[in-house]
């Protein structure tokens, strides 16, 4: 089987990077083996929350400048960057994701989304379930209602009334029984965002619990609710905000992420009716190489088949995703055995506080100023590297996971395009 491009991964990147290249005329196929990261989405992207050495950022396009040369973003450089950050919004609203900012000045701002353990982290954009504040220390409101389902584990209110009562709200936590919801109750592996949001998809049920919020309200001008709604569209998230008397804000659950789903479901859908190929379930092994190029791979369920394409873009993620894998001594790229970016001190590896920056998180594929990996030392010259696996930056630390996925498969596509 025969390609123009072939992407290995099915998230955030690889969607992105296949949309762009199909829409322009390409003959694509994504592999992905299955779950990424966008199934632990908070359902908000961050460009850059702070630089590596902890400052805090506001204006992430004017703090580029402060990043290492080796950071992905450095090597895209800051008019690209410009390009592609304006282009992003309208980009995933032609292809079913809304997306939402604070009113940009010369560049985009960041603002600030509640999180499950009641804190507030930075981002740049927002699917429509989050909210977004452009302070995280004054609070437009006063008195908050947090409401969760009966039994429902994966959602912390308590957490969240501790988080918000810092900053001088009075909360009130109260839960709804939903007798659909009741049900998932018999097996706790049911009982998870995606379960309840398949249920919430039904009318009567979204509508009894949005009623039975309502009629808990007593004047408070904020209502948070566990973000397990509009599985297959946001509709339902503007139909219980009209239905609830009082700001309705919708905060992220233990993975499954209902927002990422759906963030998923619409860009696959984007790519497979753009004419895209994308095989579920597998995992890409056995590549060949000629001298500095990827001849072809074959996947786990298509054995016999070999899979050849002009350009190949890796991204299957880090360690998390397992697009990297580690053994006690070294950090590696399972597929293609590229060159990784990892110190040799294997005590570097963590820290101890779980809260400190864990310096595996930025571990990576070691890539040229166009994303090109290395093997051996040697440039693979049809071979790139996208999201997560590109080595020179710690977006878990930095805040800027999203961004970098975006970025990074959007400049990959025009080096892609333009025969780079």
């Amino acid at each position: 089987m025969v390609f123009d491009t072939i992407l290995i991964g099915g998230g955030l990147s690889s969607l992105v990077c296949g949309i762009k290249l199909q829409e322009a005329g390409q003959k694509c196929l994504i592999v992905s083996a299955g779950q990424n990261a966008l199934h632990f989405s908070s359902g908000a992207f961050g460009l850059l929350g702070r630089l590596p050495d902890g400052t805090e950022v506001l204006e992430p396009l004017k703090s580029m400048s402060f990043l290492p040369a080796d950071h992905p973003y450095s090597k895209i450089g800051i008019d690209k960057l410009s390009e592609y950050v304006s282009a992003t919004t309208g980009f995933f609203a032609s292809h079913g994701v809304s997306l939402h900012s604070l009113p940009a000045g010369e560049g985009p701002s960041n603002g600030y989304r509640l999180t499950p353990m009641g804190t507030f982290k930075p981002a740049w954009l927002a699917m429509d379930d989050v909210t977004l504040l452009p302070a995280k220390d004054e609070l437009p409101w006063h008195n908050a209602l947090i409401v969760n389902f009966t039994g429902f584990l994966d959602m912390n209110a308590g957490f969240i009334a501790e988080g918000l009562e810092r900053k001088g709200l009075a909360c009130r936590v109260e839960s709804v029984r939903i007798d659909d919801v009741e049900l998932l109750r018999k097996n706790p592996t049911e009982m998870r965002s995606v379960g309840i949001a398949r249920l919430m998809n039904k009318e009567k049920n979204w509508k009894e619990f949005g009623s039975k919020v309502r009629e808990l309200t007593h004047g408070e001008d904020l209502v948070v609710l566990p973000a397990v709604f509009g599985l297959g569209g946001q509709v339902i998230i503007k139909w219980l905000r009209e239905m609830i008397p009082a700001e309705v804000m919708f905060v992220g659950t233990m993975p499954p992420s209902v927002p990422g789903i759906r963030a998923q479901m619409c860009l696959k859908k984007a790519f497979e009716s753009a004419g895209g190929t994308f095989l579920s379930g597998d995992s890409v092994v056995n590549p060949s190489f000629s001298g500095d190029r990827v001849e072809s791979v074959r996947t786990v369920n298509l054995s016999s088949v070999k899979l050849s394409a002009d350009n190949y873009v890796l991204a299957s993620g880090n360690l998390f995703g397992k697009g990297l894998e580690a053994s006690p001594h070294e950090v590696y790229e399972p597929v293609f055995g590229l060159d990784t970016v990892f110190p040799s001190d294997r005590s570097q590896w963590c820290a101890p506080d779980f809260f400190s920056r864990q310096e595996y998180a930025g571990f990576g594929v070691l890539s040229d100023s166009s994303f090109k990996p290395f093997r051996h030392g040697e440039s693979v010259c049809n071979l790139y590297v996208a999201g997560a696996e590109v080595g020179g930056c710690n977006s878990l630390y930095e805040g800027s996971g999203a961004g970098v996925a975006i970025m990074t498969a959007m400049s990959v596509a025009d080096s892609i395009l333009t025969g780079e």
